[in-house]
């Protein structure tokens, strides 16, 4: 059985930084790209970062560079570092995972999904 299990969501103030963890079992990184989502209140599942086992990765352009992602392989584990957090940051973070190598930006393109870890940032 496939699961992801997130942590590391957590209250934070303007400018800090957390790192999310994506704990996968039940499945090979080998044969899977895994991808972040977010979602804020009111607003649809919009994609973060991805990441595949040849290493290929793909951010969200308005992320980039604040957003890393990073995967370790022996712990079947993918982590979001974010720094220079902002409040529109603030949503539900998701992990999922899909079939294969393509780095799909779309939540429409991912077959399996944690339950999500709450990320808020206040000002």
């Amino acid at each position: 059985e496939v699961q992801l299990v997130e942590s590391g969501g957590d209250l934070v103030h303007v400018g800090g930084s957390l790192r999310l963890s994506c704990a996968a079992s039940g499945f090979s990184f080998d044969d899977y790209t895994i991808g972040w989502f977010r979602q804020a209140p009111g607003k649809e599942r919009e994609g973060v970062a991805s990441i595949n086992s040849d290493g290929g990765i793909w951010y969200s352009y308005t992320l980039k560079g604040r957003f890393t992602i990073a995967s370790d392989n022996a712990a079947n584990t993918v982590y979001l570092s974010m720094n220079s957090l902002r409040p529109e940051d603030t949503a539900v973070y998701y992990c999922a995972a899909r079939p294969g190598s393509g780095l799909y930006s779309a939540a429409a393109s991912y077959e399996y999904w944690g339950q999500g870890t709450q990320v808020t940032v206040s000002s």
